[in-house]
């Protein structure tokens, strides 16, 4: 049963068998995630794999870009995911057949050139007036967003990390801030209009009609979109960094952190359906 967002998550034990057995689907973020440093874990990834071989389709929605996201679709490293939805709903992207990305955007040509001016100039605007602000390291593989670093190789404390965002909202721009990053963009999507993207175009399904059946898993503020709209939600246990700020916080925790937390998840639902 779906709890009030002003409650405190409750241990992931507490999450009824019954309502575990009827999950069909699992989407989940990846930074801290699903990886634990950076990479993704020999446990989590068996967890994957074996959601997959039980008919439990996962789909990662994160706020990293294209480039990062392409090598774990295709060839030796590939994650048994069903597709990838990066840069915070933008684009889509999902491995055919043949191992061929095939890539899906959410706004024309024409108007990605446009926001990408509109963001190259905001991204300039905090680095060169904001101290500490530099760019994230991935922002070469960005297509329809920028991000500043707060905690990946650069670190930023609360008050620039508020400083950056605000400097961003101030130009008109939707921003959001990840366990590594603060994502801005242009346009009305996020991670929920994203997931629910992905799973009409790849499954032919309504997820906001199906909210029984699905799982959430997260650890930041980006998350709390998708743990405000989602009836399952679950953090893993590193989320407790960002709970005191969250206005939407997930309705389980895990007692374990990162792609431990998730191959927990993972175990639970599984363990519901034997």
């Amino acid at each position: 049963m779906r709890r009030a967002d002003t409650l405190a998550p409750q241990p992931l034990g507490h999450w009824s068998a019954a309502e575990r057995a009827g999950i069909r689907g699992v989407i989940t973020d990846i930074d801290d995630t699903l990886t634990t440093d950076g990479a993704l874990a020999p446990d989590t990834r068996a967890a994957l794999q074996a959601l997959a071989d039980a008919g439990l389709p996962v789909l990662a929605v994160t706020g990293r870009p294209v480039g990062w996201s392409l090598p774990w679709l295709s060839g030796p490293e590939a994650w048994p995911l069903l597709g990838i939805v990066a840069e915070n709903g933008a684009v889509a992207l999902q491995a055919s057949a043949d191992g061929q990305i095939q890539r899906w955007y959410r706004d024309d040509a024409a108007t990605r050139a446009a926001h990408w001016t509109r963001l190259q100039a905001a991204l300039h605007a905090v680095e060169a007036h904001i101290p500490g602000a530099r760019r994230a390291s991935d922002s070469a593989g960005r297509e329809t967003d920028i991000a500043i670093d707060h905690s990946e190789h650069q670190r930023l404390d609360a008050a620039q990390i508020d400083a950056v965002v605000q400097a961003l909202q101030a130009r008109g721009l939707h921003t959001t801030v990840s366990s590594i990053h603060i994502n801005a963009w242009c346009g009305e999507h996020n991670k929920w209009v994203g997931a629910q993207w992905a799973v009409r175009t790849w499954l032919q399904r309504d997820l906001a009609q199906e909210l029984a059946h699905w799982v959430y898993v997260g650890d930041s503020s980006n998350d709390a979109v998708m743990f405000e709209h989602m009836a399952h939600s679950v953090g893993v246990a590193n989320v407790a960094r960002f709970l005191p700020g969250l206005q939407h916080a997930p309705h389980w925790v895990c007692h374990a952190e990162r792609g431990a937390g998730f191959a927990e998840l993972a175990h639970a639902l599984l363990a519901a359906r034997a």
